[in-house]
């Protein structure tokens, strides 16, 4: 199955190679849009620093929250 670019608000880690203090694996982030910075094969992302970072497309792959959980990120911002 070919692999798509992740798109969305939230986006699960699924590798960390290179950002280890930056990305946890397993962990849902938050996607800022950024049409250029996916154009180029990134995504922007709220990291642990809490600060917006671009990062690879292949680090995430796109999930869906329920309403409950999309809210609590929300709230964060």
């Amino acid at each position: 199955m070919p692999q798509t670019e992740p798109t969305g608000p939230f986006l699960l880690c699924v590798r960390n190679e290179g950002y280890p203090a930056s990305l946890e694996v397993r962990k849902v982030y938050q996607a800022l849009p950024d049409p250029v910075a996916a154009s180029r094969g990134f995504v922007r992302v709220v990291d642990e620093s809490g600060e917006d970072y671009l990062y690879p497309s292949e680090c995430f792959v796109a999930v869906e929250l329920p309403q409950a959980a999309a809210r609590v990120f929300a709230g964060a911002m």
